[in-house]
């Protein structure tokens, strides 16, 4: 099995479908797949952090990120990871979503600083990164897998890429 990934900017103030169609499209011409027996399989994957009801992407700036990191601190979030898998030779599509919760203990304002320095949380979904030795022991409990909060729940992914073959 050949592995190649291609990172796609998806404008988030254009419509998702029409962007997605786009992409398979050219994927679809530039592979090739009428001449080849083995299938090409894309996979697309975003996931948000959901706070208080209110869905949060990357932090604008610091300011926003250090709000962000205060409001996990004592409470809890969700994320909710989308993955849609295509087989570009059949025209198979199917996308799921899962959803984890993560409760946290109280985060003190000094690593939050810290986390904040080392500027990794301005370049994730609502400033979150739970795996983040500094975050760790604040994470008091993760309701769901450490690999969807990350990006890409693999049980799912793995279930809609069997679908699609």
């Amino acid at each position: 099995m050949i592995y190649i990934c291609i990172y796609v900017y998806i404008d988030l103030n254009v419509n998702y479908t029409s962007q997605a169609d786009s992409i398979v499209s050219k994927l679809q011409t530039m592979n090739n797949q009428d001449k080849d027996e083995r299938p090409t399989i894309l996979i697309a994957a975003d996931t948000v952090v959901v706070y208080e009801g209110v869905v949060r992407e990357k932090p604008a700036n610091e300011k926003e990120a250090r709000e962000f990191i205060k409001g996990y601190s004592g409470g809890h979030a969700a994320t909710v990871g989308s993955v849609i898998v295509t087989n570009l030779k059949t025209g198979f599509r199917k996308g799921e979503w899962d959803r984890v919760e993560i409760y946290f203990h109280k985060i003190p304002d000094e690593i939050i600083e810290k986390l904040i320095e080392e500027g990794a949380v301005l370049h994730v979904a609502g400033g979150l990164i739970i795996e983040h030795p500094l975050i760790m022991p604040y994470v008091k409990e993760v309701v769901g897998t450490t690999d969807s909060v990350m990006g890409l729940p693999k049980a799912l992914t793995e279930k809609l890429i069997k679908e699609a073959l």
